[in-house]
């Protein structure tokens, strides 16, 4: 990789899910170089929803790259394809697809807290909206 920046297509990185639901991600931190930020490609098909949960220290950006639902504190928002939504770390959040098609979002996570593995203060909520 060059020095000063890096290309990566989120398709040359091998979906995973989770550790804590079935969704499908493609965790961009490391094939990206970054180190100021966490990068993640999530992927939510029909049905699916993401844990809600909080980040200790952490602010989130995520990029809706198709159109999709992201419920913030319990209030699901339709975002527009190329949406993009702040979130701070104390707000409950979590992706869901309440529709026929697949969702597809870039999650840029900063100031980087845990692992690329791990989340570190990642606060897991009781219940799903």
């Amino acid at each position: 990789m060059p020095d000063g920046y890096s290309i990566v297509d989120p398709d040359d990185v091998p979906a995973g899910e989770f550790n804590t639901c079935e969704t499908a991600v493609r965790k961009l931190t490391e094939p990206l170089g970054a180190a100021e930020l966490r990068v993640n490609q999530v992927i939510v098909d029909p049905g699916e929803v993401t844990t809600p949960h909080t980040h200790e220290g952490q602010e989130e950006v995520f990029v809706s790259m198709d159109g999709g639902q992201i419920s913030l504190a319990d209030e699901v928002h339709d975002v527009p394809a190329g949406g993009i939504v702040r979130v701070a770390p104390e707000t409950v959040r979590n992706l869901c697809n309440h529709t026929e098609e697949r969702h597809v979002w870039l999650a840029f996570g900063a100031p980087p807290v845990g692992t690329v593995d791990g989340f570190g203060s990642y606060v897991v909520e009781d219940q799903a909206p």
